[in-house]
Parts: structure tokens; sequence; C-alpha cells
């Protein structure tokens, strides 16, 4: 796709542009020019902007009146040091108002598309030029300025090309494309500097450094690669004059998504789960929706890439109901609910998955705004000013009985397709050195009327720890907080090596498991061997029964060895097991496991908001102590039993 590199990556998008390529022909023959290359109507455009969803409209609007008496918010350098100096390490303080300025920014330039009025044109003029003046757009969690020259500020002449910098420029881009006749007029040469800046910042590091490990040279290649490579498109696009430099950064961008799209499974499983979906394999599909929107349609060519019609229904396979889903590695169970749903339901057209559209439906509700500044600028235009989505109407999330990912080894399972009511089971194999990875192998989660009761935490606020040698000093990270066995008083280790391996699903009518070998993640435990089958058996009483049958080594005055069990809601020790009430009016579970199976219990007090926003004030650890079987059984069902029958 360039000339550029010595040795060019070619993946799957490189073989569906190489298709559509008339012989002899190339990318750049086919790009529109700056100013029509991006799928949004400017603002000239008054016609497509007049006709807005009033709704959304007027909730922009309301915002953007009340911001017009508060000062802008400045992200401080004191702010920034704080997560480079030790025993610090915070990063929400810096970011907090840096995201709030540029959420600020985008609401300024719809509104002022939206209105075509002066104020909030000066609005944007603010904002654009507060975000050029900013010494960085790096992140401070994220500059290696600290590693490279020993400072805890950025090194302005040496500028770090990161997700903020992403971000910034495309910002940047989108709104040069959507008010750039408006700002020349009033603002004679802004439109200079935001060139100048994208230039120094991003597109010359971008085609200088090679050896971003984002690109995923070294073969790891995770979400950071499209969502970057994504915005320096865009930036490419709208910023650059037709040429050879445009050529060649839009050619880097392609081959770096490439890299992406080659590393997605066949099944389009994504290993840092839900959450992470959507700054992943969703912004791979917005960035080819923006390639074929740029060349008229002649490479649209999504639908011709397997693994990326896959992944547009992981979402949905993810769902466990309601709010609530499947939260592998650092996802939260009760995501941000105000997700760029747009996105999903252009690509499920795109590729023609009716049970994906349905999904992203069951978020458009006529009567809220149908698109948020909270996930940047581009994506509030597209979806804005895509009809289709605006005018959707809401259909039940489908719900599927049972997924099989193979790939990152997940089943989920429910008892009957469509429907939330009733148990649910997902389970997992994998390894422990996945991105964003928690130490679960073999964990399992239980939902009950789509509400989880058998939980993963999930993940608190980053700090510097989070991604550093210390991350598993991060109780979250650790297996002894989910829902897998503790050998000897050992957790599992960290690391690829640890890992399931005869992984094997049965899928059935009146019964969906997984049965897999955990030994290899317990390696100093001295484990010969420790199956675990999870099943949710669908016919004569639903419930899920997990089976653990393992064998050790003999090894005397050895530290206990239990079963953890992490549940949300109000727990009671009954005879022979636990009653479990549920968050958010469930139907209230029991537990049951062999009656010599000594148990204990552990409160952890929550203050995290990313936890207490997810599972309130606290969540409760059951430990089995099973140290004196060689195997045994959990069963987890709808309680059929009194308050009464539990004291008698």
């Amino acid at each position: 796709m360039h000339e550029a590199a010595a040795e060019q990556f070619r993946g799957p998008l490189d073989a569906a542009i190489r298709a559509r390529l008339r012989a002899g022909g190339s990318i750049a023959e086919l790009l529109a020019d700056p100013g029509s290359a991006l799928p949004v109507p400017p603002a000239a455009d008054r016609a497509a902007w007049d006709a807005i969803d009033p709704v959304t409209c007027d909730a922009v609007l309301a915002r953007v009146a009340g911001d017009a008496d508060e000062p802008w918010p400045m992200p401080l350098a004191s702010d920034a040091a704080r997560f480079h100096r030790p025993g610090d390490g915070d990063r929400e303080r810096w970011e907090t108002p840096a995201f709030a300025r540029q959420h600020r920014l985008s609401r300024a330039a719809f509104a002022a598309a939206a209105t075509a009025a002066e104020q909030h044109l000066d609005a944007v003029a603010d904002g654009v030029w507060l975000l050029c003046e900013q010494s960085s757009w790096c992140w401070p969690a994220h500059d290696d300025t600290f590693r490279s020259h020993g400072s805890v500020l950025a090194t302005v002449d040496d500028p770090f090309l990161d997700l903020g910098a992403g971000e910034v420029v495309g910002q940047l881009a989108w709104i040069d494309h959507l008010l750039g006749a408006a700002l020349d007029e009033r603002y004679p040469g802004i439109r200079d500097r935001i060139r100048r800046e994208a230039r120094i910042r991003v597109v010359e590091p971008f085609v200088r450094r090679r050896d971003w490990h984002w690109i995923g040279l070294d073969g790891d290649v995770h979400n950071w690669n499209p969502w970057i490579h994504g915005n320096v498109l865009v930036a490419a696009l709208q910023l650059l004059d037709p040429g050879p430099e445009r050529s060649l950064v839009v050619a880097l961008a392609l081959e770096g998504l490439d890299r992406y799209l080659a590393s997605l499974p066949a099944d389009g499983a994504i290993d840092e789960g839900y959450a992470y979906w959507w700054n992943g394999a969703c912004r791979a599909l917005e960035a080819l929706d923006v390639l074929a929107a740029a060349t008229g349609g002649a490479l649209d060519v999504i639908a011709e890439i397997p693994a990326l019609v896959a992944t547009v229904a992981f979402p949905h396979r993810m769902h466990l109901g309601g709010e609530w889903y499947l939260n592998l590695a650092d996802g939260q169970a009760r995501p941000d609910g105000e997700q760029p749903w747009h996105a999903l339901h252009r690509a499920a057209r795109t590729v023609g998955d009716d049970a994906a559209r349905a999904h992203a439906a069951a978020h458009r509700i006529p009567t809220a705004p149908a698109v948020s500044e909270a996930h940047g600028l581009g994506r509030m235009l597209r979806g804005a000013t895509d009809p289709v989505w605006v005018g959707a109407e809401r259909a039940p999330s489908p719900l599927p009985r049972e997924v099989w990912l193979p790939s990152v080894e997940v089943l989920l399972a429910r008892e009957t397709g469509g429907s939330a009511a009733g148990l649910t089971v997902a389970t997992k194999g994998g390894h422990n050195g996945e991105h964003h990875n928690h130490d679960d192998v073999g964990s399992f989660v239980v939902a009950v009327d789509g509400v989880p009761v058998l939980v993963d935490a999930g993940r608190p606020t980053y700090t510097a720890a989070t991604f550093g040698p210390e991350r598993y000093t991060i109780w979250t990270m650790q297996s002894s907080w989910h829902n897998v066995p503790e050998v000897r008083g050992m957790p599992q280790a960290h690391g690829a090596a640890a890992h399931a391996h005869g992984t094997s699903p049965e899928l059935g009518d009146d019964a969906s498991g997984l049965s897999m070998e955990l030994a290899a993640a317990y390696p100093d435990a001295g484990v010969r061997s420790w199956r675990r089958t999870v099943t949710l058996t669908r016919s004569a009483g639903a419930r899920v029964e997990v089976d653990d049958d393992w064998r050790l080594e003999e090894r005397p005055d050895a530290a206990p060895t239990t079963l953890h069990l992490l549940l949300a809601g109000e727990v009671e020790l009954v005879d022979g097991g636990a009653r479990v009430t549920p968050l958010e009016g469930a139907r209230t579970v029991r537990l049951r496991w062999p009656d010599d199976v000594r148990v204990t219990t552990t409160v952890r007090e929550l203050a995290d908001p990313l936890l207490t926003s997810v599972w309130g004030g606290r969540l409760t650890r059951l430990e089995l102590d099973v140290s004196a079987r060689e195997k045994a059984r959990v069963t987890v069902e709808l309680d059929t039993t009194t308050a009464e029958d539990h004291h008698r």
C-alpha cells in the first residue's frame, strides 16, 4: 500500500483493498480532497444541519449555555507531575480537566454547526487555541518523558504520540472540516495554527518513528492501534494537502490498522472484554467507515474481512441483561450505558448482522439525545448526522442462548435464549498473560435475571501502579479475588505460561458447560491435576454446577486449599451453603457445597468510585476449605425456600 516501508505488512485489509484497486491503481487517486473526505456534512450545508434531531440539538445547546459563565477547565503542571511522583501515581487529577476541556470544545463545535451563531464559533476558537497552546497532547500516564529525559513534565520538542494526542488531532481535524470556512472568515490564521501543531505533534512523529509500541511490530497488538491509527487517518485526510505526504500517512495508517485486523481471531472475540471493544474493534470499524467515505465507497471493505464481521456480534454476545455484561480483564460488569451505539448500529447494517443491529437499537430512546460528546467529536458528529440511527426503532437485545468463543476460551450460557430471566453462567479458560490481564484462569460468573451474583470485581481507578510492576499488588487483579481455587495458600501465577489446557465445551439443549485443566496456573503448588467443569443444567430445575476434581503432590504442613466465591448482594450462611439476595431486586439464589466443607467469610469494603458505582459498598468472599478432599461440587440455583425454612 506504500513504497516507504522496507518490509510492508500484508494482512486482510491489504488483500481486500488490492482486490478493489484496478490494475496499476492506487489508494491516493481514490481519496477525496480535504473538506470532502470525511463522512459528515460541514456546517455550511445548512439543509443538513437545520434538519438535525431537535432532541439532540436542544440537549447540547442546554449544556453549552451552562458552559458560558464557567472558566475553561485547566490541566495543571502540578497535576501532570503527580503521575511520576513516588507514592502518588495519580492520573485522574490531570486527565479530568483535560477531558472536560475537550468535551466542552466538542459541544461548542456542535452548537456552532447547528446554529451558525457567532458566540459558539468564538467558543470553538477559544477551545482550539487552548489546545494549540497546551504543551503536550499526550496524557502524562503515557508520556515517556520521564524515562527518556528525566522530566516529570512533557518535553515539547520530543512529543509522544499516544491515545491523547490522537484524540486531539482527530478532534481538531473534525473541527476544521466542520467549521473551516467560518473559522477562516472570523479567525484568519487559526487553521494554519491547527495544521502546524498537527504536523509537529502527530504527523512528523508518526512518520519519523516506526517503533511506536502500539503499531504492533513485536506481534503484541492491542486497542491503542486502531484508536490512534483511526485518528491519524482522519487528520491526514483533512489537514494534509493532496500529494506524497498525505498518501504516505494514509498508507502507514492503513498498514497499522491491518496489523490489528490480522490479530483479530476468527470468532471476533476481544481478550480485553466488552468494555474495551468500543475503543479497539469498534475504532477499527469506524476507521474503515471513514476510508469508505473518503473513497466514495470504492474501498468499502468492512464486510470482506471475516474477523471484523464476526466482532460486530461481540457486544451482544457478552450481554448478561439490562446494563450488565460479562466483564473480562479490566472491564466493568456495569459499564457506562452511554456508548456510541450508532457506530455499532452502522457496522451491523454494513455487515448484515440483524442481532447486533437490534442490540444497538435497544439503546436508542427517541426522547433522549442520539449522541454524546463524551465519546469524541467525530463520533458525536457521525451519529447525529446518521438519519438511520436517529430514526431507529427500539428493539429487544438478542440475548443468545449460548456463546462459545474458542479464541479466548469463554463460554456464556443462559436458561432460555432471548430472555435474561433465570440463571446465566459464563466461564473462561485462557491464560494469565492476556491484555489488561487479571489472574483468572478457570473463573466463572453467575447472573440471575441478568444481574451478576457470583462476580468478577472488575478494576478500580487507574494509577501508575496499574500498568507497572506493582499491577498484581492491586487486589482486583489477583486470583485470590476471583472465583478460582487457591491451592495450599498459593494464588495463580502471572503470564501466558499460567494457562488452561484441555479446554472442552459441551453444548446442548439440556445442558451447556466448559471443562478445563488448571494445573499450569499453579506452577509452585504441586498440582498434578486440577480439573474444573462448569455446567448450566436447563432441565429438571435449572442450576449451575461447578465441579472440581484434583490431585496434589504430598506436602506435609501445607497451607489450606480453598475454593473462593466472590458475591455481590446480601449474603447469609445457612445449613449446607449460603443464601444470596442479589442487587437490583433479582431473585434470591441458593449456593450449596458438601456438608463437611468449612467456610469462612471476608467482607471487602469498597471505596473506589469505579467499584462502588457497580457493586455498592462491599463485596463478600466465601473461602471453602477443601483441604481434606480431592473433589467438590458447588451448585447455584434459584432459592425456592422461605426465610423460616432456613432457621428451622
